[in-house]
């Protein structure tokens, strides 16, 4: 059996102010699922206190991955056991090329579990980084530039989806990883995406809309609305979504 990402009655503030009053959702690895919502529903903030980001108080309730208490531990302990944020805004770090920071990110690793790790060779990773970019149909010269300086929308995109190709965690959530994408942007980040599901990825995909939906086809859709997550469904109930807005979401639950 896979790993497990089980949120139970989770209750968040930010800055005193309550945010999520209450969220409860399951994502098993291999499984794929959208959360969506309007505007200022929790979703981000949802995808934020995952990774434990301090700017979140956590006022009650669990979240527990692969049998251990996240709430306990650092981001970057949450990111070893297996869980990955690909963020809405990814920030640029000039003078740090992605291949050199995919390269310390795997030898942090390693010499967690192991303190007297050498890290891993730079052939090996080399060899690594090259397969993983021509299974993602990706020029290797994008290795060399550095980490977001002067990526376009699509660009910034495709580089957390490499991340998550070479770290390969067992749950991934993508926090709006189609804001900002023009279609043809966000039909080639979403097909990377796709390639990389299956048994060992379970994804969250965090949206307002369908359309990325077309492309990261989730099998459970769920409703978040004033901190809660109200409905849950098949894909059937995205397409309601896109048809009908979210009006009935606010009278139902209003």
């Amino acid at each position: 059996m896979g790993a497990v990402l089980e949120i139970r009655n989770l209750h968040v503030n930010v800055e005193d102010k309550p945010i999520l009053k209450g969220v409860n959702l399951i994502v098993k690895q291999g499984e794929s699922h959208a959360l969506m919502g309007p505007n200022g529903s929790g979703k981000s903030t949802l995808a934020n206190v995952l990774l434990g980001h301090p700017a979140y108080q956590v006022t009650g309730g669990q979240l527990i991955f692969d049998g251990i208490d996240l709430l306990e531990l650092e981001p970057d302990e949450r990111s070893r056991l297996g869980l990955f944020l690909a963020f809405q805004y990814p920030v640029a770090i000039p003078g740090v090329t992605l291949a050199n920071f995919l390269r310390q990110a795997i030898n942090s690793r390693m010499k967690a579990v192991d303190p007297e790790s050498k890290g891993i060779s730079i052939p090996e990773f080399r060899r690594l980084l090259k397969a993983k970019m021509d299974y993602l149909h990706m020029d290797h010269s994008f290795a060399g530039r550095y980490l977001n300086e002067g990526f376009s929308g699509g660009e910034k995109k495709r580089a957390e989806v490499l991340q998550m190709a070479t770290l390969e965690p067992k749950i991934a959530i993508l926090d709006e990883t189609d804001s900002g994408l023009d279609i043809d942007a966000l039909r080639i980040v979403s097909e990377g995406v796709e390639k990389l599901k299956g048994p060992n990825l379970g994804v969250l995909v965090i949206t307002h809309y369908q359309r990325i939906l077309n492309y990261i086809k989730p099998q459970q859709v769920h409703i978040m609305f004033e901190g809660q997550i109200v409905e849950n469904g098949g894909p059937d109930l995205a397409l309601k979504l896109e048809e009908h807005g979210y009006d009935w979401i606010r009278a139902r639950h209003a």
